[in-house]
This record gives C-alpha cells, sequence and structure tokens, in this order.
C-alpha cells in the first residue's frame, strides 16, 4: 500500500513562493521511495479575514490546506536563526495542531538560495544565451549578502540584456529563478540549508518515512 505525506509551506509574502522549489526537492530527496507526496502552497492573500501574527497565520494555512509537515518560512534578517526558530515552534504549540512545524530559515532572505545557478537565472531574464558576465557570489559569500532580492534583481537585469525603456519595464521574479532550477544539491554546502534537511530528516525519521 502507498503511503502519503502531505506538506504545505507558509511563507512570509507572495515571492516566498518560490521557496517550494527547494522543499519539494529536499522533500523527494529524502522519503522513502514508497511514499506519495502531496504539496500546497499556502497562499492566504484573500483568507478573510486577514489573518494577523504569525500564530494567527499558522493556524489559518493548517486549516485551509491541512497537511502532515508543515514548512514555515521566515527570514533571518537581523535576528539569529534560532530565535526564529523558537517563534515558529512556540506558535505552533500554542495552536496544538496535528500538523509538525519545519522552520525554513534562510540567513538574510529566500532570494539567498536561488544565487547559486547562472543557467537559470538567464533563463528567468528571457536570455538564456546571452553572454554578459554575471559575477555571481561565491556559494560561501551567498550567506553573507546584505541584501540578496536586491543582488538577484540586479544579476536578472544585467542576464536580460536590455536596456532603456524595455529595462525599465523588465520585472525581475524569483520564482522562474526556482522553476528553473533542477537540482540544488549545491546549497547543502550552506549552513543553514544544511539545518533545513537535518531537522527534514529528523521529522521523516520520527514519522517512519525516511528514506
Amino acid at each position: 500500500m502507498t503511503r502519503r505525506l502531505r506538506f504545505t509551506l507558509l511563507g512570509d509574502g507572495s515571492s516566498d513562493e518560490a521557496l517550494m522549489r527547494h522543499v519539494e526537492w529536499m522533500v523527494r530527496e529524502n522519503v522513502a521511495s514508497d511514499v506519495a507526496i502531496d504539496y500546497k502552497w499556502a497562499d492566504l492573500r484573500a483568507a478573510t479575514p486577514k489573518p494577523v501574527g504569525l500564530g494567527a497565520r499558522i493556524e489559518r494555512a493548517i486549516d485551509l490546506y491541512p497537511c502532515d509537515l508543515l514548512f514555515v518560512h521566515r527570514d533571518a534578517e537581523k535576528e539569529e536563526p534560532e530565535r526564529r526558530i523558537h517563534e515558529i515552534v512556540h506558535a505552533c504549540r500554542e495552536i496544538k495542531s496535528g500538523a509538525t512545524p519545519v522552520p525554513v530559515i534562510p540567513v538574510r532572505m529566500s532570494e539567498s538560495w536561488l544565487l547559486c545557478d547562472e543557467t537559470a537565472i538567464r533563463k528567468a531574464a528571457g536570455n538564456p544565451n546571452g553572454d554578459q558576465p554575471l559575477n555571481l557570489p561565491g556559494l560561501r559569500d551567498i550567506e553573507g549578502l546584505p541584501d540578496p532580492k536586491d543582488a538577484l534583481h540586479k544579476l536578472l537585469r544585467c542576464a536580460s540584456g536590455l536596456t532603456g525603456r524595455k529595462l525599465k519595464k523588465f520585472s525581475p521574479r524569483a520564482k522562474l529563478v526556482a522553476n528553473y532550477i533542477t537540482d540544488f544539491s549545491m546549497l547543502r554546502r550552506l549552513p543553514a540549508f544544511q539545518r533545513l534537511e537535518t531537522d527534514l530528516r529528523n521529522v521523516l525519521e520520527a514519522r517512519g518515512l525516511l528514506r
């Protein structure tokens, strides 16, 4: 009999939907082969009344998108990752739901995990054969960037090869970059990504679903 695992990803904002690709890849890499996966992005933009605060957002996400695992993304920004993790775990305990929380805490911002694939950035910019030098940051430097979102947007604009009015109208989209990345294994060298995978493996092992 095929077993089933449902997971939901709740982000800080709509742009964090790009993280769904990372999470899906990681789950498939670690879950047992006989487990079917169902997953949802918790889109709360149309929820009424609009949930305010982390606890209310988690509760609404679980209500609208029932799941076994709830991945909760929060950017670390200037806070220590441990503090963000504590906030997420505490909020889930207060709700007393059956979903197991899995904190997703990139250093600074989620866009930092998209600065790893030049080919994906060029494709997302609509200019896959462009030869403009992009000068991506080294992998070990990604988590130390003060503003990964700004860095990604600048790279996308550069990769587009556009100038003048066309460049001004160009709208960088992080989700498109994620869609063009098929292998996130290079991110396993980053401490924050390592922490997420370790947490996920612990949860899967506790549920008897680890590969």
